[in-house]
Formats: C-alpha cells, sequence, structure tokens
C-alpha cells in the first residue's frame, strides 16, 4: 500500500488505513483485472461467472448493508484516505482486496469521475420470495426494457413506492448491469426481481394475478380512473416499442397515462414511477 507522506491524515484515518492490508495491483494484464473488465463488458460473462461489479461507496455499502457476499474489492489509495472506515468495513467483508492505481482503476470502471471503490459481488438470488402473489402483492412487470439508465431508475422508484417485487421478461437488460446496478440506489440488492423467458406464459400459470398492461394507444383506461384488484402486476414495455402484442393480449385490462400535451409518450421510467405511484396508493 502506497503511503503519501505530504497527504493530511486524521489520526483515526490513518490507524484504519495501516490496519488494512492489500496487494498493489498495477498491471491491466493481471486476471483479477482481467475479470474486472469482463463484468464491466458482458451480461454473458456476468451470468457464466455469477458475479457482477458494483462501484462507488455508496452502492457497494447498500451492497454490504444488505447482506451481498462480496468476493473482491478494488480501492485506490485516494479512496482509501477519504473513505477510510468505509474501505475498512468492506475489506473486512471481502475475500480479497486490491489497492489499484488511478490507471488501472480506470480501466474496470464504468464512470466517468470513478470514486475509487469498486466491488465484485456474488450475484443474488433475486427471485426467492414471490408467495406475496398469494397475499395481496403489488407488482411491477417489464417486458423488454433494454436501457440500463431507465432499468436502474425504475427499480428505484419501486423500492421508494413499496412495489412487492419486479418481473422481467428475459430480453430486458440484464439487471447486474453496472449502469443498473449504480442506477438502483441500492435497490438491486434489496427488492425481489424473477426474471422469465415471456410474461404472457408467466401470467398464464398465475391466473390469480391481475394484471394491466399500460399503452398509449386506443380506449384504454386512465390510469388514474383505474381500481387495481389484487393481486396485480402493472406491465411496461419497450422504450421505442411498447409492450410485446402477446403480453398486451395475455393481459386482463389496458390502462393509459393522461396527457394534455403534443408528447406521444413518456420515458419509459417516468411512466413506470407515475403507474407505480397510481398502483399502490
Amino acid at each position: 500500500m502506497i503511503f503519501d507522506s505530504n497527504s493530511v491524515w486524521s489520526s483515526q484515518t490513518l490507524l484504519l488505513y495501516m490496519e488494512i492490508s492489500m496487494l498493489l495491483l498495477s498491471s491491466k494484464d493481471n486476471a483479477h483485472i482481467k475479470n474486472a473488465v469482463k463484468l464491466k463488458k458482458s451480461a454473458k460473462f456476468r451470468r457464466q461467472s455469477g458475479t457482477f461489479a458494483a462501484e462507488g461507496v455508496r452502492v457497494c455499502m447498500d451492497a454490504l448493508r444488505s447482506g451481498a457476499e462480496i468476493e473482491t474489492l478494488f480501492v485506490t489509495g485516494q479512496a482509501l484516505q477519504k473513505n477510510a472506515a468505509e474501505v475498512a468495513a468492506l475489506s473486512e467483508a471481502a475475500q480479497k482486496s486490491f489497492e489499484l492505481t488511478p490507471e488501472i482503476f480506470a480501466a474496470i470502471s464504468d464512470t466517468q469521475t470513478p470514486q475509487g471503490v469498486l466491488c465484485v459481488i456474488k450475484a443474488l438470488d433475486k427471485s426467492a420470495d414471490f408467495d406475496t402473489i398469494e397475499n395481496g402483492g403489488k407488482f411491477l412487470a417489464l417486458d423488454n426494457v433494454q436501457d440500463p439508465n431507465n432499468l436502474g431508475t425504475i427499480l428505484r422508484s419501486a423500492e421508494a413506492f413499496g412495489v412487492n417485487g419486479v418481473i422481467m421478461s428475459a430480453d430486458c437488460c440484464d439487471v447486474f448491469n453496472p449502469k443498473v446496478v449504480r442506477g438502483s440506489m441500492g435497490a438491486v440488492f434489496r427488492l425481489p426481481v424473477l426474471v422469465t423467458g415471456c410474461l404472457a406464459d408467466w401470467f398464464s400459470r398465475h391466473p390469480q394475478l391481475h394484471t394491466y398492461a399500460a399503452v398509449v394507444h386506443g380506449c384504454a383506461e386512465k390510469v388514474t380512473q383505474t381500481v387495481f384488484e389484487t393481486p396485480c402486476a402493472v406491465v411496461v414495455g419497450n422504450e421505442g416499442n411498447g409492450i410485446k402484442p402477446e403480453t398486451e393480449q395475455a393481459c386482463e385490462h389496458t390502462i393509459t397515462i393522461p396527457m394534455n400535451g403534443k408528447a406521444e409518450s413518456l420515458n419509459a421510467s417516468v411512466a413506470a414511477a407515475i403507474l407505480i405511484w397510481e398502483m399502490v396508493k
């Protein structure tokens, strides 16, 4: 670990710094660095390895507090100096911890201005607790939502408004995409998420679930006037194409967000937040 004698350190920070033992990695050819780069770029590799990356002090601490299993911690010396207490907690929980130079950290980072803290985390089983379907739960279903920024924001809103879980078609963006993890502000660690091949098929296997397809066309009922029967799920579709025809046909109801302006539709994350609010209020 590198110590900068010109920096101003508090006694507490210096003590924490000296207690943390990390190997310094300074080569992009290191196997741990190559693995982290693959996690950033490839959903297939995330699935094969059963791990994903969480970047940023707050997101990594959310993972720790949520009981996620931290396999590897990467941190820069500057980040350790600034966030000594948090890094100490993460390092204690991690199976392996490494210090990186800023240049090497930039190679594994998914942000323009890295905070210098990144954890490789064991993938979570997000589908374990969907028994609330039998007990009047309220769910959000996502049909081919592709933009990771939208998905992260949607998960954040779903958790904030108390949705019982999120059901995603398999062609949605990977829930462990780095942008999704960061944008969800910790919701990805706490919110039950079920990924299924086809929403229409899944709905047919759960006939007790009242389903509402959010559309922008036809004579759909205004969501502001909808009485949601429970258990229920509101379906939000793809950013450009909306809900797939087979998914819409599988739903009991079609609903729409009334708009007075000239815009034809809303951003998917904005629409999802409005629909969730109307469902849970």
